[in-house]
């Protein structure tokens, strides 16, 4: 029977463990559990590449009040190792149910467990390692599971999500090369909306490669895991700067960072959201879209570096541009559409403004 629930349970790696219900197929899923606090959007969230390797709970108590909206996901799979919720809502308005479509998919999740119990956990002890079993309530076996899960940092995420080879997208506009570690497709839309002429390049490609087709610029994208591992990008990116203008988003700003010989960090429990305020240069504050567990550290930026953006509620650094160099970069996702007034136009419309 489609959307059936079983027996489940979630363990930590800290001894804590809490029994649910089961929902998609019986399964061992392991990874960082990490909370986001939006409201809406979830389907985004479980289909953005920046979440493989990682047990995506979510906060809001009910999720799957309007059903599986596949118009909307950011790949054409759900990313996320497994999915925590209060409550599955069973009869959405519109579209698929969350249990069906995780059963067709071959993906397991757990609901009616204490999703504030989890977030509190969370939040006083950090990011833990966690295990899910599906169809399964031995909580033993899950707390052992998740121990002996490699931690985020030790795992090479990125050649999973990357395009395997140079992908063209015809646009009449400017070339942009995409460094494309996970890339969101809303961030391609908000480039074709631009007329970009885009070609995604794999994690893995080189200047020379990515030069030879004279675009006008170099954007990098978001992406899963420590941002520190992924050096052969970094390499590619220090020899291209001041060649072209470089933009980046999430993953994208830090690389940039870390090319410019600064230092990343990871935070306590990360920020994942659609609440998150940052405030601009200019004093103004936006709430914005966020899925981020690493940041730069300001001070590690060498000089020339300015900070243009700042989280409001923890002071981290959410970008900065070094104009000598053409580096312009935000770690919120602009791209997300997270309210009324959103951060898209100023950072894409800027973006082509500095092209023109």
């Amino acid at each position: 029977m489609y959307g059936a629930f079983m027996k489940a349970v979630l363990g930590l790696e800290d001894g804590t463990f809490v029994k649910g219900e089961g929902f998609g197929v019986p399964g061992e899923r392991c990874g960082e559990l990490v909370f986001s606090t939006q409201m809406t959007g979830y389907m985004e969230a479980l289909t953005d590449p920046s979440y493989h390797g990682q047990i995506l709970m979510f906060t809001f108590p009910q999720i799957g009040n309007y059903g599986v909206d596949t118009d909307n996901f950011q790949s054409k799979r759900v990313w996320a190792e497994g999915c925590v919720i209060r409550e599955a809502c069973a009869k959405p308005e519109h579209h698929d149910t969350i249990p069906h479509f995780f059963e067709q998919e071959g993906l397991s999740g757990i609901s009616n467990v204490d999703t504030r119990k989890l977030t509190i956990i969370t939040r006083e002890q950090g990011t833990l390692r966690a295990c899910l079993l599906a169809g399964d309530d031995n909580e033993e076996y899950a707390i052992q599971k998740a121990r002996d899960e490699p931690f985020i940092e030790k795992k090479n995420l990125i050649p999973r999500v990357s395009v395997t080879g140079p992908c063209h997208i015809p646009g009449p506009g400017k070339k942009i090369a995409v460094l494309d570690l996970g890339i969101k497709k809303n961030m391609i839309t908000s480039l074709r909306k631009r007329g970009a002429d885009i070609t995604l390049y794999p994690y893995h490609a080189r200047k020379d490669e990515i030069l030879e087709e004279g675009p006008d610029a170099l954007f990098i994208s978001n992406g899963p895991g420590d941002p520190a591992s992924v050096t052969g990008t970094r390499k590619t990116v220090q020899d291209i700067l001041g060649e072209i203008p470089i933009f980046g988003i999430c993953m994208g700003n830090q690389i940039c960072g870390l090319a410019l010989g600064g230092e990343t960090e990871k935070m306590k429990f990360g920020h994942r959201g659609a609440n998150q305020p940052v405030q601009f240069r200019d004093g103004t504050v936006s709430i914005t879209s966020q899925n981020h567990g690493f940041v730069l550290v300001e001070e590690s930026l060498p000089e020339g570096c300015e900070m243009t953006y700042v989280n409001m509620n923890d002071g981290t650094l959410e970008g900065f541009c070094d104009p000598y160099l053409g580096i312009y970069c935000v770690q919120f996702h602009p791209e997300a559409h997270s309210g009324p007034h959103d951060t898209e136009k100023s950072f894409f419309d800027d973006m082509f403004a500095r092209l023109s």
